[in-house]
């Protein structure tokens, strides 16, 4: 089932819960996600309501892949990540979490174990995450959802685009370096403002695929293609949910 998921906070037992971070993932029907966490100012808890151009000092962690989920119980199951684009990393290890579903219906509470980032060790953690359903755009009765995915083995690329209902963000990483990494975030506001990117990290001369789906320039369709400069970005999800 697609999903969105804000989080509301990380807590590494037995610390207090905080959240230094906007922290979005959009999951396809098919499963496909980009999760894109960017560390929040100093003193603020949201990103500001404009466009954001920021260094990539300020991605905390951005992933992209496939997931999957096992029902153990009446609200209980077993979530499983594997990251095909990282971050952090070339290749890393899958993430894996017990979810469970809250009294209110629209949040779930991850419980897992995996390294915190400011130690070094492995550590148990909670995480809430509010998973609102998505909303249509421009009229429709139904949340669309479109992925598309990039791949260039000889140059060492990989990018993911996804789009669920008002929100869409984007994953690509060039190469091995650490600043071979570029995300964005975009949001669709009823508002007349349509389309606008909320926030993008690493270098602004990248081309992405964002504008060309989202404003209507390329036609969407499963097994077809959006040219973004010398890339081929191939349409492999199209669905209303």
């Amino acid at each position: 089932m697609a999903g969105i998921s804000f989080r509301k906070f990380i807590r590494w037992l037995p610390d207090e819960a905080s959240e230094p971070t906007s922290t979005l993932v959009l999951t396809s029907p098919e499963k496909r996600f980009v999760d894109i966490r960017v560390l929040l100012a100093n003193g603020s808890d949201v990103l500001p309501d404009t466009e954001q151009i920021l260094p990539l000092s300020r991605l905390d962690w951005a992933i992209a892949g496939t997931s999957s989920s096992t029902v153990l119980g009446e609200g209980h199951s077993h979530s499983r990540w594997a990251h095909w684009i990282d971050s952090r990393a070339l290749e890393a290890p899958a993430d894996e979490g017990h979810m469970y579903a809250q009294p209110d219906g629209l949040s779930t509470l991850e419980k897992g174990r995996m390294v915190n980032p400011d130690t070094g060790k492995e550590t148990d953690y909670e995480e809430m995450w509010f998973d609102p359903p998505p909303k249509a755009t421009s009229g429709g009765n139904k949340a669309l959802c479109v992925v598309l995915l990039m791949e260039d083995e000889e140059k060492g690329k990989k990018g993911m685009f996804v789009r669920l209902g008002e929100w869409a963000q984007v994953l690509v990483r060039d190469g091995a370096g650490k600043g071979d990494v570029v995300a964005e975030r975009w949001e669709w506001r009823d508002d007349g403002l349509g389309w606008r990117r909320r926030v993008r990290l690493g270098d602004e001369r990248r081309k992405m695929p964002c504008e060309q789906v989202l404003l209507g320039e390329a036609e969407m369709e499963v097994g077809g293609e959006v040219e973004v400069g010398d890339e081929a970005w191939r349409v492999v999800e199209v669905a209303e949910v």
